[in-house]
């Protein structure tokens, strides 16, 4: 049996409410600009606060083990090049899902020695982002 890919839908439609709630405009599926190699760079949301600055939020759903792990610097050097080009306030990169075994990795700051300027892509759990957004802290 193929394997489900439409997670991504489902971990948007979990985040889009408390976003709506805190104040926030949603744009859904963004093109941003291009992606490192030259292909279009497409985000999940972009969160536009009531002053319209726009935050980029990328989402990465792991159910169980598989290869969004492997895509999460990609992701993050793409987040980086769009805050360096770009007019966005924030941006980040949020894990959900059960089957990370790098996620704490990631959260605590692990690729920090690897990757320059990540500090312009703030990477955190559903369940942390879900807060920020809910405390007005986003």
């Amino acid at each position: 049996m193929p394997r489900d890919t439409s997670t991504g839908a489902v971990l948007e439609n979990m985040v889009i409410p408390a976003l709506l709630k805190g104040g926030y405009k949603v744009l859904k599926q963004q093109i941003i600009g291009k992606r490192p190699g030259g292909r279009a760079h497409k985000v999940d949301l972009i969160a536009i606060d009531t002053e319209g600055r726009k935050i980029i939020i990328s989402m990465k759903w792991q159910q169980v083990g598989g290869t969004a792990e492997q895509k999460v610097p990609f992701e993050i050097i793409s987040l980086i090049d769009a805050m360096r080009t770009g007019n966005y306030l924030k941006a980040y990169l949020v894990l959900g899902g059960e089957g990370w075994s790098l996620r704490d990795f990631y959260i605590k700051h692990g690729l920090d020695k690897y990757i320059t300027e990540i500090n312009l892509v703030h990477i955190v759990s559903l369940e942390n982002f879900v807060y920020l957004v809910n405390t007005g802290k986003l």
